[in-house]
């Protein structure tokens, strides 16, 4: 993945000092004269001009220029009558650094949200119910309600029985996770789905139930949710129905009972051969006899171990009487396993759809020797990755991987924080924030002779992207009482650390050193070349440096760069969680140049 500058500041006072505000970059000055011809001021007329032309907004009306100077002057001069309407120069650098005046990305749903669910990247959890690491946290409701708020549009829950076997609990299976009941997260679920979206909430079951149990859970659903359950026409989708179709619906995804019964025959008979390391989900250890029916997760989100120790159709009999077709009916997104290598798990089939789940170990291995197969599997199909077990610390892997060849369910650990974590926040602050971000067309398309687009192959620049970094402030107010000394100097840096996307698109620079204050001054532009912008992050990084210790951190953001709005633009930062700072933000120019192919 690529990686676009390294902006190292650093600025050394020998006193104390104050919190000196710098003025407007040298560029703002000069587009402020432009447009307001000369004057001290800028008119709704002038700043219309600036917003078409500078701005890249070729729709704005005078309606709109208006409403943001009144909106400045409210703010910066809310106790004084003007006669005019026009901005100084300060009042326009103001209106420039305010996030919500002039934001970097659009904040509305923009995409077409008509096609089917797999031609979309889809804001996706992995064990969405665990406080912290994979083997001993506490399981709640709480990071649900939280990864939902933020836009998380697919929820994990893994289903087990409790010691008596007559409730279900949602717990991470042979670990020492204290479980919590599975009414409370889909409550919990029903309560806040929409709170942040209305484009449908899909959760995954895995499902380590008996059949009484499995019936029990589909009572507890429709219940629960009601007319929001989305049930599909009948057992066979042959296609996934749109984001558009299903606004404010619940859909549910798991493997039918009758397949997990073929896995489970298979898996008796072999029941003497050593078991798969590579599993869906590594196991930590064992849980208590009670729930050993069901060992090791498979590729696709299935149990191993038979429910019933005998042949396959006194299994048939038992389940279907009792859990399998109140069950299944839930499943609107069914996951299998086609029997045989890799190669026939990617097959796409004409008459159906289904999910198909990797780890990210063997997705890396499918994409090593099939490539063009998974993305050509993605186009119609479901394919979801998950972090490897061993990651007990909630740790993350890199979701570009899994975009870049059409996966559409990139699931992390929400809990956590770190550069994975920032990369998917970024791709999701897509589409207005709506956890469904359209997956370009190349992934989609399909050429001659059935070709479809391969992540390895040597491709020409498309778009150059044009960064200009003018200044920084705020962190006098968000980090005021915190670790900065306010009798020594802040000796600030920062990184933009790059690209992320196509190993093409990878750079590394630094900038100059320096002095300033607490309000940051860089003014210095990057140029880079990307050959796929479509999937393309920017990630800024912002640093103290401490000769002593390690340099404190003091800010992040993660831009996808097909959604970046041209000109001069207010770009807010997060803390290392992914939680927007009250007042700190960057003053940007983002500039694209389209390159004839």
């Amino acid at each position: 993945m690529g990686y676009i500058g390294n902006y190292s500041l650093c600025i050394c006072f020998p006193k104390k000092f104050g919190t000196t505000e710098a003025g407007p970059p040298v560029d703002v000055k000069e587009v402020f004269m432009e447009y307001a011809g000369g004057g001290t001021c800028m008119t709704v007329e002038q700043l219309r001009r600036f917003l078409v032309e500078v701005q890249g907004d070729a729709e704005a009306s005078i309606e709109d220029a208006e409403r943001i100077v009144e909106e400045v002057l409210q703010r910066r001069h809310y106790n004084v009558k003007f006669t005019k309407k026009a901005l100084s120069l300060e009042d326009f650098h103001f209106y420039l650094f305010s996030v919500d005046l002039n934001p970097s990305l659009l904040n509305q749903v923009h995409q077409d949200m008509t096609a089917p669910l797999s031609h979309y990247f889809i804001y996706t959890g992995h064990n969405s119910y665990l406080t912290g690491n994979q083997i001993s946290s506490d399981c709640s409701d709480v990071p649900i309600i939280k990864a939902l708020k933020r836009g998380l549009r697919v929820v994990e829950l893994d289903l087990w029985p409790n010691s008596t076997k007559d409730n279900v609990l949602v717990l991470h299976g042979w670990t020492l996770t204290t479980p919590v009941e599975l009414i409370k997260c889909l409550k919990s679920i029903k309560e806040h789905a929409f709170s942040a979206s209305p484009y449908p909430v899909i959760i995954t079951f895995e499902d380590h139930l008996t059949p009484d149990l499995q019936a029990k859970v589909a009572q507890m659903v429709t219940q629960t949710f009601g007319n929001m359950l989305f049930y599909p026409d009948s057992d066979c989708v042959r296609e996934f129905p749109s984001p558009e179709e299903l606004r404010y619906r619940i859909i549910i995804s798991t493997k039918p009972p009758k397949e997990y019964l073929e896995d489970k025959s298979l898996s008796s008979r072999r029941s003497n051969s050593v078991k798969e390391k590579d599993s869906d989900e590594d196991v930590w250890g064992r849980m208590s006899p009670d729930l050993t029916n069901d060992d090791e997760k498979s590729d696709c989100d299935t149990s191993e171990h038979s429910l019933c120790d005998g042949d396959n159709e006194a299994c048939d009999r038992l389940l279907r009487p009792l859990g399998a077709p109140a069950y299944k009916n839930l499943i609107s997104i069914p996951a299998g396993k086609p029997k045989g290598k890799l190669r026939e798990k990617l097959k796409v089939e004409l008459d159906k759809v289904r999910r198909l789940s990797l780890s990210e170990q063997k997705f890396e291995k499918a994409t090593i020797s099939h490539g063009t197969e998974v993305v050509r599997f993605t186009q119609r199909n479901i394919l979801r990755i998950y972090p490897r077990g061993t990651r007990v610390n909630s740790s993350n892997y890199n979701p570009l991987i899994g975009w870049m060849h059409g996966a559409q369910m990139v699931a992390l650990n929400m809990q956590g924080y770190g550069k994975s974590l920032w990369l998917m926040h970024g791709m999701f602050r897509s589409n207005g924030g709506c956890g469904y971000v359209k997956k370009p067309e190349f992934l989609m398309n399909v050429g001659p002779n059935d070709q479809v687009f391969d992540p390895k192959a040597k491709l020409p620049v498309k778009k150059i992207l044009k960064v200009k970094v003018y200044m920084g402030d705020g962190w006098h107010l968000d980090f005021k009482q915190r670790h900065l000394n306010h009798w020594s100097p802040p000796e600030f840096y920062t990184r933009v650390v790059g690209i992320e996307g196509v190993p093409a698109d990878k750079t590394m620079r630094k900038t100059k050193k320096r002095n300033g204050n607490w309000t940051l001054v860089w003014d210095e532009e990057f140029i880079y070349p990307l050959t796929v912008p479509e999937i393309a992050l920017l990630r800024v990084e912002v640093h103290e440096y401490n000769m002593s210790e390690k340099d404190y951190f003091a800010g992040q953001t993660c831009l996808p760069v097909s959604e970046l709005r041209p000109g001069i633009r207010a770009v807010p930062l997060f803390n290392r969680k992914g939680e927007k700072f009250t007042s700190l933000g960057l003053l940007m120019r983002f500039e694209f140049v389209q390159v004839d192919i």
